[in-house]
């Protein structure tokens, strides 16, 4: 494990990803810092986070057989590890918010950034971005349902000890992709997928307004949400939100 730090940075994934262009990295690099000026989320969001309170770094890994239509099953894999580290620390009613933000109860604690280099029909390689609040206690007014470790357990965290074991967990839940236990990583997710088989309110990219509940994920990674009618619609990450 090659853990390279920095005092700060504009985005350890994209620092990574010039370093996996420019050189030959070691399975499991990875990249961190305790200022991170400009992290980036899903949707091209912003992942904001105070200096040297939290964890923002980066993991490289290697893959030598994955296909890209399995690449659902690397976000499952990445999400719970996290979750799980969580649980570990005694954080309680965690969940996995499609695809892959952790909630503590209803408010996110973790994000996550997937970005894959594909070869052929295969994942050659990702670079895995993760935003963990650790030891902030407030936030930004505009940062709403937001939460950390600190604030759920009023401990304080050893920011080294918790990505090591972060690291770690996540070595073991992507054995499973090389092992092709897709089955166990699915059962998992779904078992702690956010608001899964409750009525939700959600907003289309027409910001139309509907009531539905998750029913499942689909082949390819979609959102699925059964209607009030019963038809079971099938929503990509641009197409849909929680309202």
């Amino acid at each position: 494990m090659k853990i390279i730090k920095l005092n700060a940075i504009d985005s350890t994934n994209s620092f990574l990803k010039e370093l996996a262009q420019n050189s030959t990295l070691e399975n499991f690099t990875v990249v961190s810092t305790e200022n991170q000026t400009n992290g980036r989320g899903q949707l091209n969001s912003k992942w904001l986070s105070e200096p040297h309170k939290n964890l923002t770094f980066s993991i490289f890994i290697r893959f030598s057989s994955l296909e890209i239509n399995h690449k659902k099953y690397l976000n499952f894999a990445i999400s719970l590890a996290i979750l799980e580290v969580l649980l570990d620390e005694k954080l309680s009613k965690l969940f996995i918010k499609w695809p892959n933000d952790i909630m503590s109860v209803n408010k996110k604690i973790c994000g996550i950034l997937i970005e894959n280099s594909i070869k052929g029909s295969k994942i050659k390689s990702s670079i895995v971005g993760i935003g963990l609040n650790v030891n902030q206690v407030t936030f930004r007014n505009s940062l709403k349902n937001v939460t950390s470790l600190k604030n759920e357990t009023q401990k304080e965290y050893d920011l080294d000890v918790l990505l090591k074991k972060i690291i770690t967990k996540i070595k073991e839940k992507t054995t499973l992709l090389n092992l092709k236990k897709f089955n166990i990583l699915e059962k998992e997710y779904l078992n702690v997928l956010y608001k899964k088989n409750i009525p939700t309110m959600f907003k289309n990219n027409e910001n139309v307004l509907f009531i539905g509940k998750i029913y499942g994920i689909s082949k390819i990674g979609n959102l699925l949400i059964q209607l009030e009618n019963d038809e079971i619609k099938e929503f990509g990450i641009k197409e849909i939100s929680f309202a």
